[in-house]
């Protein structure tokens, strides 16, 4: 028998919730399930999917105050569960206006005039989800839905750190019986997850490098794709002509949104030597404005950090930078509230690339910032780093803020506002460096890499003599 794995609830401290990681056999009778049923999904045809995705997101709207408090009790905020559920709702709605255009079959002619190309593509028969504590319903299902609508099962393991969503979305899915068939969710920690590769046909990942580089390993070893979102450490540049109102805002949020506690979150900021002062006095005075939403969910926007190791981690990398000389403008510290970890807006400066806190993920709302002289420069320290996720640039001009963007290693790079990747979906992007391997995640992409072309080359004209051959009976 597997062994129970406690939860810890992130505003109280206190281990409320148990968990049971599935046994090995379990997991591959479930993968064999699903697998069936997957057939049967697929025969449905793409209207007929969409008419069942369409119907679970009604049993979604009808549970939500169930799916909203378990959210709450795994993350401890109240207003990004409200919106990680409003991204996930119109997730389905995104992938269901949209497919019926990325799934069409083409017929072509070819530079043979005899030749016809017709092209299509089959779904992979299951898709593995492996996702993180961060944003616990979004990020397991951000994935789910494209290989769903797509025609795949779908099989996911969320972190087992914030598995408490997961009762009321299986709530939901045994309304919709046939949709339960090809979609399942696992409990479980890393050991799950490492079980579950065996047995897909395709794997997506977000986390860390280091789990990132282990599901790769076992991916390659049964030649299955592997798509994977990793670290980040996103910088941000200032530029001499920038709105110093609008980048202190945008920094600020996309720094803090979610207590920092995102990949995509804004972790470096380089400011021009001649607006660095007025910039980090604007930053530090509206970073002091926030409240922690503490004692209640309403008292403030910055909620607990989730995980105690993060906690752990925040306070390593703060502890570094001020033993190193950096200077601390607000907040600082991690502080210890009836059992939850928190952590106020923090802005820091004297800092350099010899800190942790510019160079490793930190998942805090920590904001160094460092001046630059020139736009070479600026530049240089954006890339010097392992991780190429995001970005943001800011300039009195789109175009003077885009020629900059250009020359940033990330995949994602936000133009005067922060952290936009987090919320918007559209468009492809590819991850640079460490932060990720494998198709984009968004835009037409984030479906088709569940697919694989097939292609069908006809020959279209009855001709006596094949054309491979010449006139004496030899191979041409």
């Amino acid at each position: 028998m597997s062994k129970s794995i406690e939860v810890r609830n992130p505003r109280t401290g206190k281990f409320d919730y148990v968990i049971i990681p599935p046994p090995p056999k379990l997991i591959a009778q479930q993968c064999n399930r699903l697998r069936r049923a997957q057939k049967t999904w697929l025969q449905l045809g793409l209207a007929g999917r969409i008419q069942v995705l369409q119907k679970w997101k009604q049993a979604i709207i009808s549970g939500r105050d169930k799916l909203t408090e378990a959210l709450v009790n795994d993350t401890g905020r109240l207003s990004i569960s409200v919106l990680e559920i409003d991204l996930f709702l119109s997730g389905i709605d995104h992938w269901c206006q949209l497919t019926p255009k990325l799934l069409q079959e083409s017929v072509e002619d070819t530079a043979i005039s005899f030749i016809q190309l017709q092209q299509t593509a089959v779904p992979y028969p299951l898709v593995g989800v492996i996702s993180p504590w961060t944003f616990p319903l979004l990020l397991s299902t951000i994935d789910t839905i494209g290989a769903l609508v797509a025609g795949c099962a779908v099989i996911v393991k969320p972190s087992e750190m914030t598995p408490r969503f997961m009762a009321p979305l299986l709530a939901s899915l045994s309304t919709v019986p046939i949709l339960r068939d090809v979609l399942t969710f696992l409990e479980g920690a890393g050991e799950t997850g490492s079980a579950l590769i065996q047995y897909v046909d395709l794997v997506c990942f977000t986390g860390s490098v280091a789990t990132g580089r282990k599901i790769a390993e076992a991916a390659a070893k049964r030649f299955i794709p592997a798509f994977l979102e990793l670290g980040g450490k996103n910088p941000a540049i200032v530029l001499p002509s920038a709105d110093l109102d609008l980048a202190t805002s945008a920094i600020l949020w996309g720094s803090v949104f979610n207590s920092g506690q995102s990949c995509l979150s804004i972790e470096r900021i380089y400011v021009a030597e001649s607006i660095f002062e007025e910039f980090v006095k604007q930053l530090v005075g509206k970073a002091q404005s926030l409240e922690l939403a503490h004692p209640t969910l309403e008292s403030g926007d910055i909620g607990p950090i989730i995980t105690e190791r993060q906690a752990a981690s925040i306070s390593d990398h703060l502890l570094d930078a001020v033993e190193q000389k950096a200077v601390v403008h607000c907040g600082g510290e991690v502080e210890n509230y009836g059992g939850a970890w928190w952590c106020r807006p923090t802005v820091l400066t004297s800092v350099n690339h010899s800190m942790q806190i510019m160079t490793e993920q930190t998942n805090g709302p920590i904001m160094p910032v460092m001046p630059f002289s020139t736009i070479e420069e600026a530049v240089h320290l954006a890339n010097d780093s392992l991780y190429g996720l995001s970005a943001a640039v800011f300039a009195e001009s789109e175009t003077e803020a885009l020629q900059v963007g250009r020359q940033i290693d990330a995949a994602s790079i936000s133009i005067n506002d922060a952290a936009l990747s987090s919320i918007m979906h559209e468009g492809e992007k590819n991850a640079f460096k460490l932060s990720g391997i494998g198709g984009s995640r968004t835009g037409a992409a984030a479906l088709t890499r569940f697919l694989r072309k097939k292609a069908f080359l006809v020959k279209t004209e009855n001709i006596s003599d094949p054309w491979w051959f010449d006139s004496n009976g030899a191979l041409s």
